[in-house]
């Protein structure tokens, strides 16, 4: 499973001037940096840890900077320093729910999922209404496929804050792993009314296409085209929904599209191969399944596709050859099994 987005908590307000005259504008120019809502990571990372350590703030305060320093060391992936400072946070002031969140963030990222359940846990007894924490919380479950206590959590989550498009987006996601794809559906454009984006149009879209409804996939694969023309997912994914429609010209054009913006991908090269084969064009074919093997792809089914292609153009020896490779790849493979069957050939 994806790992989905985990959203951190920022401590944000103003605090008291403490310091003595002469380091109050430096003291004021450091908690504006660090607390206020502008800051880059590196000017928030810069002004908690001048507020930090010129030892001017004690309680709240002082576990508000911990708690945003270790933000941006979350942020940067240097998860150990950022431990370290929820750590010293939490010594300052056991009862910010901050603190346990953002800590639980970076015990998630480390795999420690039990550890980054507690943290959470910890942070919703603090704060009953921490959307934030439920979210979290039900990544961490996600990644333990614990997937209805994932759904509770993205659910809690909505139920505080009902446009909390991260949540719905999670809760989709959980929906589809399970293979309830109606619900993604609904999810995904509760996330599209709210925050829309490419990946909830492209997730949406592939939602669609596992329902058969592919005209509904069409369109929101044409959204991304339209609005995120350099994005190869919209061109690939109309492409593959253009192939299952038998438009082999629609599809060769959109993955025209994708392999231009993408030359990796091997995929891109199998499904334009098997445009190319609907139109009878197998030259091509072959050369499109061809470079999807020297990509790196080792799929059985980009062999049988090149079987197919070879059998037509009357290549025995060929066809037999690549239906035995998909074999090699994946033994008992049906595909290449019947086709071997269909030619008089023991597999």
């Amino acid at each position: 499973m994806r790992p989905a987005p985990l959203i951190a908590a920022l401590a944000i307000g103003m605090l008291m001037m403490n310091a003595a005259p002469a380091q109050a504008a430096d003291t004021a120019r450091a908690k504006d940096l660090c607390l206020g809502r502008s800051a880059s990571l590196d000017q928030r990372m810069a002004g908690c840890t001048a507020l930090i350590d010129a030892r001017t703030e004690t309680g709240r305060p002082l576990a508000m900077a911990y708690c945003n320093r270790g933000h941006v060391l979350n942020e940067r992936h240097d998860y150990a320093r950022a431990i370290a400072d929820f750590d010293q946070g939490i010594k300052v002031d056991a009862t910010y729910a901050c603190l346990f969140s953002n800590r639980g963030r970076a015990l998630a990222f480390l795999g420690q999922f039990d550890k980054a359940i507690a943290d959470y846990d910890e942070a919703i007894r603090l704060d009953p209404k921490f959307a934030l924490a439920y979210n979290n919380r039900g990544d961490a479950y996600g990644h333990k496929n614990d997937l209805d206590h994932a759904i509770a959590d993205f659910t809690a989550a909505i139920g505080i804050d009902p446009n909390f498009a991260a949540a719905y987006a999670n809760r989709a996601r959980i929906y589809y792993v399970k293979g309830d794809a109606e619900r993604a559906i609904a999810d995904y454009t509760s996330v599209i009314e709210i925050r829309p984006s490419v990946e909830a149009f492209l997730n949406r879209g592939n939602a669609f296409r596992d329902l058969d409804q592919l005209d509904r996939a069409l369109a929101d694969y044409g959204v991304i085209v339209d609005n995120a023309p350099q994005d190869a997912r919209g061109w690939r994914n109309r492409g593959l929904v253009k192939l299952m429609k038998k438009d082999a010209a629609g599809a060769i054009a959109d993955y025209d599209r994708a392999i231009a913006l993408d030359p990796n991908d091997a995929f891109s090269f199998n499904n334009r191969g098997m445009a190319h084969a609907l139109r009878k064009e197998l030259d091509r074919a072959l050369a499109d399944f061809d470079t999807a093997l020297r990509l790196g792809a080792e799929s059985p089914t980009i062999q049988a596709n090149r079987g197919d292609a070879l059998r037509q153009k009357g290549d025995r020896p060929g066809a037999i050859a690549a239906y035995r490779a998909a074999l090699a790849l994946q033994p008992g493979f049906d595909r290449a099994v019947a086709a071997l069957e269909r030619m008089g050939v023991r597999p």
